[in-house]
């Protein structure tokens, strides 16, 4: 069983920076479940559900008892934190993420991996390099105000239940994910 205060965690952090495998490779030390909230968002074909959809999704994923919840999406703040533990912040360096970014758009665009089961979505060279939508341009116009935003929000006594982490590196995350650190 995890330790208690290790229950319900959040891994935030700008596009690109590894959420999602840190996220993963953090519930497998713990022993519980890891939730994708873009699996959860992005329906088949780059379908964008409307809040009414997709809040009930992640209601209904954050139902269980312990999780690692891997994914921003600010609108959803007041659902994934009221019940939860501790809130992981991935804050590395711009040029960092966007070197992750960009070989992860390159292998993924190569390999035509799908995303999220069963929904069809792919990245590509379009999308990724030549697109208002692409996620390169993405990470570029959020990351600053995730910064200030996360910055704020770790100071801010609204959030004073949540026990914020500041991971600024590759190295720090590995410390984190030591097992001998989330022992009863």
């Amino acid at each position: 069983m995890a330790h208690s205060t290790l229950r319900r965690i959040n891994v935030v952090g700008t596009s690109g920076s590894g959420k999602t495998r840190f996220s993963r490779k953090l519930a497998d030390v713990l022993g519980i479940d890891c939730i994708e909230m873009d699996a959860l968002f992005w329906g088949k074909d780059w379908d964008w559900p409307s809040d009414d959809k997709f809040f009930p999704r992640l209601e209904a994923a954050l139902e269980k008892e312990c999780w690692v919840l891997d994914g921003n999406y600010g609108r959803t703040t007041a659902i994934k934190w009221r019940s939860g533990d501790k809130v992981v912040w991935l804050d590395f360096s711009f040029v960092r993420i966007m070197t992750q970014l960009l070989a992860r758009s390159i292998r993924r665009s190569i390999t035509r991996e799908e995303l999220w089961p069963c929904t069809g979505n792919h990245e590509t060279f379009t999308k990724a390099f030549f697109s208002r939508k692409s996620i390169l341009l993405w990470a570029i116009k959020t990351y600053r105000s995730n910064r200030r935003r996360y910055t704020a929000t770790m100071a801010d006594d609204t959030y004073a239940n949540i026990n914020f982490i500041r991971l600024k590196s590759p190295r720090q995350c590995d410390a984190y994910l030591n097992p001998q650190l989330h022992k009863i």
